[in-house]
C-alpha cells in the first residue's frame, strides 16, 4: 500500500528519504540523535516511519541541523535538543540498551600504537580499517621523528627513557637501511615478467620486502585506525578503556569521548554517571586486577611446556554428527534432539551425502553454507610473531584472547633476512629490543614494557571458532597473496581439523584452502587489480 502525502509533506520528506513512494528507503542528511529518537519511536508507534517524521521531527528549523551547536544555531540547535530529549526519554522509559545502536559515527584514532590499536579493535560490532605494515613503508620521518610512541610510563624514567628512544630509533634506521637493498636482492630472485606492468612488479616486490621487514618494527609503532561503530559499541569501548593499564589507552578513551559527544552527545550520557558508566568502568578495572593476582598465586614456579605453533586444544568429537544434525533442522518438522539421535544412527557415507547437499557446489570462498556449520566448534592455541597476531586478531565475530607481549617466545626470523645477507642487523635488533623489554619490566613498568619489543617475537593467543567461522578465516588467510606466516597458520588449523579432530568431511568443505607455496605472494593479486584498473571507465575531466 502507497501511503499519500501532500505536496508540502513531500517537500519536507524529500531531502531526508531516498524514496516517497516505496516501502524500503534510506534516511540521510539528519543528525544522527534525531535517526536514533526517529527508530526508538518507531518502535513504539503504529505510524509509517515517514509519517512518523512528518508528525514528531520535522518541526521548525530541524531539517537544517547538523548538530548540537551547528551551523544553523539558535533554533536549529534548540530543535536538535528536543530531539535528544526525546531520545532520552524513550531511553529511560523503554530500558533498551538496543536504542543506543541507531545511531552511527565514523571516526579516525590516528597515532596510535599497536596495544593501543588492538584494544580500539576489540570490539567484535564494529568495523575497523587500520594502516597496514604490509603496504605502508615505515621508511620516513615526519616531523623529523620516526614513527613510533614514546609511552607516558617513562616519564619519571629519564635516563631508562632516552635508552628507549635509542634503542627504537636504531631499529627503524635498521628497516629503512635494509628496504631498498631487500627489494633489489628480490628483484635478482625474482626477476620481472614481460607481462607485468612496472606498477604491478614494484608493489609486489615492496609488500615481499615489507612483509619481511616489519619484524623490526617495535610495538610502539604508530599506526592509523578508522572505525565505524554504533553508539552502543563505543560507550562500551569506552569503558573497556579508561580501566586499561595503558596511559594512552586511557589518554584516547578521553579523546574519543570528546569527539563522539561533538556528534552523538544523548548517546554517552551514561559513560560519566557514577553508578553506571563510572561503576561498570571500576569493576572491569577491579576484576582484571583481582584475576591477574589469584593467576600469579595459583601459577606461581609453573613454566610453559613446548607447544607446537598451531595447537588444536579442544573439539567436539561428534561435531560432524551434530552439524548433520543441524542441517537437517530447516527443513524438518523435528525437534533438535530427535534429528540428532536420527544422525547418530546414520552411516558415515548418509551423514557425508548430507553434509554435501547443505554445502552445495561452491564456486568461490564467498559461497558459504548456513548456519548448521555453527553447531560444532574448535578452539585453537597459537604461538607465533606479533605481526601475524594484529592480522588474525582482527577476525573478531570469534572469541579470541591474548597474552601481553614479551620476548620469553623467542623471535621469528623470515627467510629472505638469512637469504639477503642481513642476519646480523636483524639479530642486532632483536637483542636491543629483548634488553630494553627486560630492562623496562625491571623497572616496575609492566604492561608498558610491550611497547619495546620488536613485532618479530612470538605472542601466545587463543582463537576459538565454529565450523563456519574456520571456513572463513582458513579459506581466507590461506590465499596466495596472504602473509607467509599467516598462510602457515590457516594451513596447520585446517589440517588438524581433519586429522586431530577426525573432522574430514567438514575440513573437505573448505575446499578452497590453499596449501601450495608460493614465492610472490602478491603478484596474482596485483596482476587482478590491474586488470581491473584497465577496464575502468576514464575519470570524468575536472571542471
Amino acid at each position: 500500500m502507497a501511503e499519500s502525502f501532500t505536496e508540502e509533506e513531500r517537500a519536507l520528506l524529500a531531502p531526508h528519504f531516498t524514496n516517497l513512494d516505496g516501502p524500503v528507503f534510506a534516511l540521510v542528511d539528519l543528525p544522527e540523535v534525531v535517526k536514533g529518537a526517529l527508530f526508538a519511536r518507531y518502535s513504539r508507534s503504529p505510524k509509517s516511519l515517514r509519517r512518523l517524521f512528518l508528525d514528531e521531527f520535522a518541526g521548525g528549523a530541524l531539517l537544517a541541523a547538523t548538530s548540537v551547536g551547528g551551523p544553523g544555531g539558535g533554533e536549529d540547535t534548540a530543535a536538535v535538543r528536543r530531539a535528544e530529549a526525546l531520545y532520552e526519554r524513550v531511553f529511560l522509559e523503554y530500558g533498551d540498551d538496543s536504542v543506543a545502536q541507531l545511531g552511527g559515527v565514523h571516526l579516525a584514532c590516528e597515532q596510535a600504537s599497536q596495544p593501543l590499536a588492538k584494544v580500539l579493535e576489540w570490539g567484535r560490532l564494529a568495523a575497523y580499517l587500520e594502516q597496514s605494515t604490509r603496504y605502508v613503508p615505515y621508511a620516513d620521518r615526519p616531523g623529523g621523528r620516526w614513527r613510533y610512541r614514546v609511552p607516558e610510563e617513562l616519564d619519571p624514567h629519564p635516563m631508562l627513557a632516552a635508552r628507549y628512544r635509542a634503542t627504537l630509533d636504531d631499529a627503524f634506521e635498521a628497516y629503512a637501511r635494509l628496504l631498498e637493498p631487500l627489494q633489489e636482492h628480490l628483484r635478482e630472485l625474482f626477476p620481472q615478467e614481460p607481462s607485468d606492468t612496472d606498477f604491478v612488479y614494484r608493489m609486489t616486490i615492496r609488500a615481499k620486502a615489507c612483509d619481511a621487514l616489519r619484524g623490526l618494527l617495535p610495538a610502539a609503532t604508530r599506526s592509523h585506525v578508522g572505525i565505524f561503530a554504533t553508539a552502543q559499541s563505543y560507550e562500551q569501548m569506552v569503558l573497556r578503556m579508561r580501566a586499561h593499564p595503558l596511559a594512552e589507552v586511557r589518554t584516547y578513551s578521553d579523546l574519543i569521548l570528546t569527539e563522539l559527544r561533538k556528534v552523538i552527545p544523548a548517546f554517552l550520557t551514561r559513560v560519566d554517571v557514577s553508578d553506571r558508566g563510572v561503576a561498570w568502568t571500576d569493576y572491569l578495572r577491579e576484576s582484571r586486577r583481582d584475576t591477574a593476582a589469584a593467576a600469579a598465586r595459583f601459577l606461581e614456579g609453573t613454566t610453559a611446556e613446548p607447544r607446537e605453533a598451531v595447537t588444536l586444544t579442544d573439539f567436539d568429537p561428534d561435531g560432524e554428527v551434530k552439524v548433520a544434525a543441524a542441517a537437517m533442522y530447516a527443513t524438518s518438522g523435528l525437534p533438535d534432539d530427535q534429528l540428532l539421535e536420527v544422525a547418530r544412527k546414520l552411516t558415515t557415507a548418509e551423514r557425508m551425502e548430507i553434509l554435501q547437499a547443505y554445502v552445495g557446489r561452491r564456486a568461490n570462498r564467498r559461497h558459504k553454507p548456513g548456519r548448521a556449520f555453527e553447531r560444532t566448534v574448535y578452539r585453537f592455541d597459537v604461538l607465533c610473531d606479533y605481526g601475524v597476531f594484529r592480522d588474525l586478531q582482527r577476525h573478531r565475530t570469534l572469541t579470541l584472547e591474548w597474552q601481553s607481549l614479551g620476548v620469553e617466545h623467542g623471535s621469528e626470523t623470515p627467510p629472505e633476512i638469512d637469504a639477503a645477507g642481513m642476519r646480523g642487523d636483524w639479530d642486532r635488533v632483536m637483542e636491543a629490543s629483548a634488553d630494553l623489554f627486560n630492562a623496562m619490566r625491571e623497572a616496575g613498568l609492566g604492561e608498558a614494557a610491550q611497547y619495546a619489543v620488536s613485532m618479530a617475537y612470538r605472542v601466545r593467543f587463543y582463537m576459538e571458532m565454529n565450523a563456519r567461522e574456520a571456513m572463513h578465516l582458513i579459506e581466507l588467510r590461506s590465499t596466495p597473496q596472504g602473509h607467509p606466516a599467516y598462510r602457515r597458520v590457516a594451513q596447520q588449523m585446517h589440517r588438524l581439523i581433519a586429522e586431530q579432530a577426525g573432522h574430514r568431511a567438514l575440513s573437505a568443505a573448505m575446499r578452497f584452502v590453499d596449501h601450495t607455496a608460493v614465492d610472490l605472494a602478491r603478484l596474482e593479486a596485483e596482476r587482478r587489480t590491474e586488470a581491473k584498473r584497465r577496464i575502468m571507465p576514464a575519470d570524468p575531466p575536472v571542471r
